[in-house]
C-alpha cells in the first residue's frame, strides 16, 4: 500500500510518518545557505526538499507548454516514474500486480505523494518564515479544487489528473477518500501532539488507511469486510512509520506517540525530547510494537478476500513493512540513534514464502 506509503506513499507511508511527499512550489532558500545552521537530520530533510523542488519546477515548466498535449500514455509514465523514484518498496510490490492494475495504482500514488510533498516543502518554508499556515491551506484548497474538477472530467493537461481521471472510468473511488487524505496531511501543518490513541487513530486513518480503501477498489474484493481489513493495514503501516521515526520526529520537536501512553508507562515528554533510554521507554515501545502487530494480524484476514491476482502484492507489502517492527526490536528499541530498515535482500527473501501462502489460501 502507500505509506507511503513512506511513503508514501504515500503518503510519507508519509515516508516521514508521512514521508511520502512531491512538490510544485518553489523553495525560496538555497539548501546550502540553510544547511550551515541545521543539524544532520535537518540538513538531510532540507536537501530532499530541494531535490523535490527541482523535480516539480520541471513539471511546472512542462505544464506551461500549452502547445504540447499530454497523452494518456505519457501521463501514466509520469506517475510510474514518481513511484519508482520515491517509493522503492512500494514500486517493487507493484511489479507483482497484474499489468492492468499497475497504472491505476501509480496514478493514486502520484496524486497522494504530490500533495504530501507539497505540504512537506511548505512546512520547511513555514519554519523559515517564508509562508504562513493560511497560505499552505490555500495551496491544499487549490489541490482539492483540481481534484473536484477532475471528477467532472476537467484535467487541465496535468499528467496526474489525466491518469486519475482515466482510472475513475473503470474504478469507483469516492472523492471523500482523497479529500480525507488532504485533510490528514494538513494536520501536520499546525501540529499538536495526540492526547489519546483515538486521536492518533484519526490521523492514521486519514494519511494511510484511506490509501488502503482506494487501492482496494483497484485490487478488487469478494467481501465488503475486506475494506475494514484494508483500514487495519493502513493503521498498522502508519504506526510502524511513527515508531521507526520517533528519533527524527524528536529532532523536529514533535511527539506522535499518544501522551496517554507516555503517562501509562511513567515516561515523560521531557524524557522523550531528551532521547532518554530507560526501562520505562522500553516498556512503552514494546507496547507500541505489539499494538501495531495486532493491526497487522487482523488485517491479514482481509487478504483472502481480495481477488486472487492481487493478494501477493498486498501481502508482500504487509510482511516487509511489518518486519520493520522486528528491526526495531533487534535494535533494542533504540529509535534515537539507529534507523530500523529492511535491506533489499531481506525484502526479496520473503517472496517465496508469501508467494506460496497467497497462492494456496482459499
Amino acid at each position: 500500500m502507500l505509506l507511503y506509503y513512506n511513503h508514501c506513499f504515500i503518503l510519507r507511508a508519509h515516508c516521514y510518518k508521512h514521508t511520502s511527499p512531491l512538490k510544485r512550489y518553489t523553495f525560496l532558500l538555497s539548501p546550502h545557505t540553510i544547511n550551515s545552521q541545521k543539524s544532520g537530520e535537518e540538513k538531510k530533510r532540507l536537501n530532499k526538499a530541494h531535490i523535490r523542488m527541482n523535480h516539480n519546477d520541471n513539471r511546472k515548466s512542462a505544464d506551461q507548454e500549452c502547445d504540447k498535449v499530454i497523452t494518456l500514455e505519457e501521463a501514466y509514465s509520469y506517475c510510474r516514474q514518481i513511484s519508482k523514484d520515491h517509493a522503492k518498496t512500494f514500486y517493487l510490490a507493484s511489479m507483482f500486480l497484474p499489468k492492468k492494475q499497475q497504472n491505476p495504482i501509480f496514478a493514486i500514488y502520484a496524486l497522494l505523494r504530490t500533495v504530501d510533498d507539497t505540504v512537506d516543502l511548505a512546512e520547511v518554508k513555514l519554519s523559515n518564515g517564508l509562508i504562513t499556515s493560511n497560505e499552505i491551506q490555500r495551496i491544499l484548497d487549490g489541490w482539492k479544487l483540481k481534484l473536484l474538477a477532475c471528477y467532472t472530467g476537467k484535467t487541465d493537461n496535468d499528467p496526474i489528473m489525466i491518469a486519475w481521471h482515466d482510472t475513475l472510468k473503470s474504478h469507483s473511488i469516492p472523492i471523500e477518500l482523497p479529500l480525507d487524505l488532504m485533510d490528514g496531511v494538513a494536520m501536520d501543518i499546525d501540529f499538536k501532539p495526540f492526547e489519546t490513541f483515538d486521536e492518533l487513530y484519526v490521523y492514521c486513518y486519514k494519511v494511510a488507511a484511506v490509501v488502503g480503501l482506494m487501492t482496494s477498489e483497484i485490487f478488487g474484493y469478494s467481501d465488503k469486510q475486506a475494506l475494514e481489513h484494508a483500514i487495519e493495514l493502513g493503521i498498522a503501516m502508519q504506526l510502524t512509520n511513527i515508531l521507526r521515526d520517533v528519533g527524527e520526529d524528536v529532532d523536529r520537536g514533535r511527539i506522535y506517540l499518544p501522551l496517554e501512553d507516555l503517562r501509562r508507562f511513567n515516561y515523560s515528554s521531557e524524557e522523550l525530547m531528551q532521547k532518554t533510554m530507560n526501562d520505562n521507554f522500553l516498556n512503552l515501545m514494546k507496547f507500541q510494537v505489539e499494538r501495531a502487530r495486532g493491526y497487522y494480524r487482523s488485517s491479514a484476514k482481509g487478504i483472502p478476500m481480495l481477488e486472487k491476482r492481487s493478494r501477493f502484492g498486498v501481502a508482500i507489502s504487509s510482511v516487509n513493512y511489518g518486519n520493520i517492527l522486528t528491526a526495531i526490536e533487534k535494535n533494542q528499541y533504540d529509535v534515537f540513534s539507529k534507523r530500523a530498515y529492511r535491506s533489499f535482500f531481506q525484502k526479496i527473501s520473503t517472496i517465496p514464502y508469501v508467494w506460496y501462502k497467497t497462492h494456496t489460501c482459499s
